[in-house]
């Protein structure tokens, strides 16, 4: 593989009169200083629930362009959501006092992906005016590969395969790649042969689905080392967030990318993984000190957002957890209301306790804004609308429509 040095690199010019005194780290708490200013080599940062995770990313990133150790451009900052992308960007400029939308590669895994790939898209038989198929023109295509195989699509119901094929880019697997038992998942052992079908279908049509995204990349990456080499030259700092639900394919992108520079922050919580369904590894954050030798793991044990009981009980239950590096938080919100357990029969049997701690609230003097109801997903919501609604009790749900206002 082709590799730059970072000797032959042109190193920026350091800043006078920016270090150890610079007002934006004012603040931190020792774990936190220790995280931004810990800039050169592999670091991995556990950030607990509620320790300032974001804080630390938005200024050790300030820090790396205040004190010069790299210009804009050299820096690659990946998030999950477009709108953690808009906050870093918002709060590093207020923290070093200039605007930072001089940051190209600030963004998440697929926008930063799909700037790469059409960059180098006829590495991979694309155009670089490529469109990405939404998740209705992709079931689409499907139906249309479908009708064409003469494959029951009442059977083989479309939206299965398209979770099939999301799995399966997940984990960087082209078709050629799947495993043998997966070949059986669809059509009687049709699945590969669609597969293969689906992708020469996009090539024909210069489009990608969203999984294209990364897997193009990862190829490119993986059958051209000029062009991964280009990359290493490029960037001399990676900072990862939410490290944790990382899948396969972001973590081998990550890998081969970090391979040039080295120096990778990835800051995450081994205790908060919860996108196994959408093909994240936690394996991935757990093995780190494995694929980068020597790197510093620093723990932001320190809670600013709960006390003393809440952190217990939580503490209590995630011991239990055998896949994890380890961390106790603590705080100095010390008591607080302790936290209580009730078992109850079904939903419904949790409507009715719900809503008789509510009434019974605000017949003591309290008031309705002091309570929120959460739940882990929204279909659990019909339950609580139903007693709300019997009982006149006031409410609006947070984040979606009321269910009582779906058109169904």
């Amino acid at each position: 593989m082709v590799s730059i040095s970072e000797q032959a690199r042109p190193q920026p010019p350091r800043k006078e009169g920016v270090g150890a005194d610079a007002p934006y780290l004012d603040g931190l708490n020792p774990e936190q200083r220790e995280a931004v200013e810990a800039i050169d080599g592999p670091v991995l940062v556990l950030a607990g629930a509620g320790t300032g995770k974001t804080r630390v990313l938005t200024t050790r990133l300030a820090h790396i362009l205040a004190t010069g150790r790299a210009r804009p451009f050299e820096l690659l900052a990946v998030t999950f959501t477009n709108k953690a992308a808009r906050e870093m960007k918002i709060r590093v400029g207020q923290l070093i006092g200039e605007a930072v939308e001089g940051v190209p590669w600030l963004g998440t895994f697929h926008s930063i992906a799909a700037q790469i790939l059409r960059r180098h898209a006829e590495l991979v038989e694309l155009k670089s005016s490529f469109t990405i198929l939404d998740t209705d023109d992709q079931l689409r295509l499907i139906k249309q590969i479908l009708q064409a195989e003469g494959i029951d699509e009442k059977r083989w119901v479309p939206r299965h395969f398209a979770s099939l094929l999301d799995g399966w880019k997940n984990k960087g697997l082209t078709p050629d790649r799947i495993p043998e038992e997966d070949k059986w998942a669809f059509a009687d052992g049709k699945a590969q042969h669609l597969y293969a079908l689906y992708q020469e279908r996009l090539q024909v049509l210069n489009a990608c689905d969203f999984g294209d995204l990364l897997m193009h990349t990862l190829t490119i990456f993986q059958t051209h080392p000029d062009v991964l080499a280009q990359y290493h030259a490029k960037f001399r700092y990676l900072l990862v967030d939410e490290y944790q639900d990382t899948n396969v394919a972001q973590y081998l992108w990550l890998r081969l990318l970090a391979q040039g520079s080295k120096n990778i922050c990835c800051v995450g919580d081994d205790d908060q993984s919860i996108y196994g369904w959408r093909g994240a590894e936690v394996d991935n954050i757990l093995r780190f000190e494995n694929d980068f030798p020597g790197a510093k793991v620093i723990r932001l044990e320190r809670n600013y957002r709960s006390t003393e009981h809440i952190l217990g009980a939580a503490s209590g239950l995630i011991t239990a957890n055998k896949s994890r590096l380890g961390k106790t938080l603590w705080t100095e919100d010390t008591g607080g209301d302790k936290v209580q357990v009730r078992g109850l029969w079904d939903g419904e049997a949790e409507a009715r306790f719900i809503a008789d701690e509510i009434e019974s609230h605000v017949r003591g003097g309290g008031s309705y804004a002091d309570i929120a109801v959460l739940v882990r997903a929204s279909w659990q919501m019909r339950a609580f609308e139903d007693r709300f609604i019997m009982l006149g009790l006031p409410y609006k749900v947070i984040g979606g429509p009321r269910f009582f206002e779906g058109a169904e």
